[in-house]
């Protein structure tokens, strides 16, 4: 009894995924089409179900609900079902729809669908080789023979698409977040800059006014050489000097609050 009302559970469930995948395909996927291919919608939601469903059961894994058995059949029959779809309904369908397309192939488009297929199933054999997959104990085409390939295609494709998204979408959306440069703001960075590299320049010109003044009251010229006359100029200073350093301080100081 308990086993019929999980599956009643899981079988609603189901239905109401397929129904919403249903809906995201026609209003979002392939609302701006006129051409509608009722075999990929079927594909699309029937795929969507059982992957939502699939989803459901880790949560009810973790929270205790259903029965440990029934959860452990649905699991299985999703998992069959999936790879059954993956593996031999989409591939086939893709190279029917490409044969489809084309005029020369379209009267033995079945022939040349099948010969699509069995290319895919050979390299997508192939492609388990350098793998460790292969045991004994499992047979060529178990659960665990096709669940272990498409697990490397399905990282091989999520490294390479996080990777491409993580590079582009940057690049993409880095424009938003750039502030805009207009020539109003251009102009006023040249103003600023004029007006810092006159400063400089006044600056200068006062620096070599007060040295000029040292020079003529003999505080450069007078300056005693040597070790001893460096300490003595030190400890003794001329009593005209520290009117013309104390000057020169008096000129660049308020200069120098005005540099941005």
């Amino acid at each position: 009894m308990s086993f019929l009302i999980d599956s009643s559970i899981m079988i609603t469930s189901q239905i109401l995924f397929f129904g919403f995948g249903w809906l995201f395909f026609m209003r979002q996927l392939f609302k701006d089409y006129e051409i509608r291919q009722y075999v990929v919608q079927v594909i699309f939601s029937v795929t969507f179900a059982f992957s939502c469903t699939m989803f459901e059961l880790i949560i009810f894994e973790i929270l205790g609900v259903l029965n440990s058995s029934s959860r452990y059949f649905h699991w299985k029959m999703n998992l069959c079902v999936i790879l059954l779809i993956l593996v031999f309904m989409v591939p086939f369908y893709i190279g029917y729809f490409i044969v489809s397309n084309i005029r020369l192939l379209h009267k033995q488009r079945l022939l040349f669908s099948c010969l699509l297929w069995l290319t895919f199933m050979y390299f997508f054999w192939k492609l388990g080789d350098p793998f460790p997959i292969l045991s004994p104990k499992h047979g060529i085409l178990s659960i665990e023979q096709l669940i272990s390939r498409v697990g490397v295609i399905g990282v091989t494709l999520m490294a390479l698409l996080s990777g491409f998204g993580a590079v582009n979408c940057p690049y993409t959306y880095m424009s938003y977040f750039l502030r805009n440069v207009t020539d109003t703001d251009i102009l006023a960075l040249e103003r600023r800059l004029l007006q810092t590299m006159d400063m400089i320049i006044s600056k200068k010109k006062r620096m070599a006014m007060a040295r000029r003044t040292m020079f003529q009251k003999g505080e450069v010229h007078n300056k005693p050489s040597g070790f001893w006359g460096m300490i003595k100029s030190v400890t003794t200073s001329a009593p005209g000097s520290e009117t013309s350093l104390s000057l020169c301080a008096k000129w660049i100081t308020p200069w120098d609050k005005t540099i941005p």
